[in-house]
């Protein structure tokens, strides 16, 4: 959503959004493997619960890959405004995903070790694992945080309002749980030396407790971001204000009686707005004025894909007489 430039070519962004998703996948699925079998041979719930981790970052990203796809379908007779709203479905799909499959598990495994302790094997394989594990992570946060940045940077935004605002709920997810999983690496690890050295499984089980939480946190912020672009979320304050300020700024508009702004996608917004026209205006000035206006938007803002100007009255505006005949 761009306060200036041409439009990007459709699909481009969510080119980039899919690249972003399939390396994440890629990663978290060999990792998922790894941690597994780490986990099998040193007995570490940690290890154990960022598997778990990992298997459900994977259902994850199948799932936002699921989303990008359904929603690039182009609009049809059944679904006149297109299927940009669905991403969000299956996007809140993964969250679910997040909490279930990673969250409970790695909560309940540090529950269970901490009430009936854990037998401690060689953890040499999990440190490997774990390290490796961290440079693929590191490599697939890379990727979606230069997304991050070069949209931020388009849209002339700073890089952490973009994110928190950013309707692109796939890449943010990306580089949400890449975090998480960076984060719950440090935390196996730090659970596995502490076992170590202490000899107890308390410190492994903590770690699995708490990277389960970590999960629990994930997964909200995500499934209450799509919770809201689902219920169906505005404009920021700023650009209802840019676009109030365009549509006055067209000829024989005299004012903005009411204006919608509904968010559909990353690259889609519908705007409606009921507009007093000047009462002198014609029927063909009207009809230019409002196809000016919607060119101006779409300049102004190439996200707009869908203008709707209702001629209206003002409040308390007599009625014209009608012609006699």
């Amino acid at each position: 959503m761009s306060e200036k430039g041409e439009k990007p070519p459709r699909g481009e962004k969510g080119g980039e959004s899919t690249f972003t998703v399939v390396v994440a996948a890629v990663a978290n699925l060999g990792i998922a493997v790894a941690k597994a079998v780490a986990g099998a041979i040193s007995g570490s719930s940690a290890m154990l619960s960022e598997a778990a981790h990992s298997v459900a970052d994977t259902v994850t990203e199948l799932l936002l890959l699921t989303a990008l796809k359904r929603s690039g379908k182009p609009a049809d007779a059944q679904h006149p405004l297109g299927h940009g709203p669905e991403r969000y479905i299956w996007a809140m799909l993964a969250s679910v995903a997040t909490f279930v499959g990673g969250a409970v598990f790695s909560v309940y495994d540090g529950i269970h070790t901490l009430t009936h302790g854990e037998e401690l094997g060689n953890p040499l394989v999990s440190y490997v694992v774990l390290a490796v594990a961290f440079l693929l992570e590191g490599y697939s946060l890379r990727t979606g945080v230069k997304q991050v940045r070069a949209e931020a940077a388009r849209l002339g935004t700073p890089v952490g309002r973009y994110f928190r605002l950013t309707p692109d709920t796939a890449v943010k997810a990306v580089v949400m749980e890449d975090s998480a999983a960076l984060a719950g690496l440090l935390l196996a690890a730090a659970g596995l030396g502490m076992g170590q050295l202490t000899g107890s499984g308390v410190w492994d089980g903590l770690a699995s407790v708490l990277i389960g939480l970590l999960l629990v946190y994930v997964a909200w912020v995500l499934g209450r971001s799509n919770a809201q672009l689902l219920i169906g979320r505005a404009l920021p304050a700023e650009m209802r204000a840019g676009v109030r300020e365009e549509l006055l700024s067209v000829p024989h508009i005299e004012g903005v009686l009411d204006l919608t702004t509904l968010i559909q996608g990353p690259s889609e917004v519908l705007v409606a707005a009921k507009i007093d026209f000047r009462d002198v205006s014609s029927a063909a000035e009207v009809e230019w004025a409002c196809e000016e206006a919607e060119q101006q938007l779409r300049e102004r803002y190439p996200a707009i894909t869908r203008v709707y100007l209702d001629p209206t009255p003002r409040r308390g505006q007599s009625r014209p007489a009608a012609s006699s005949r």
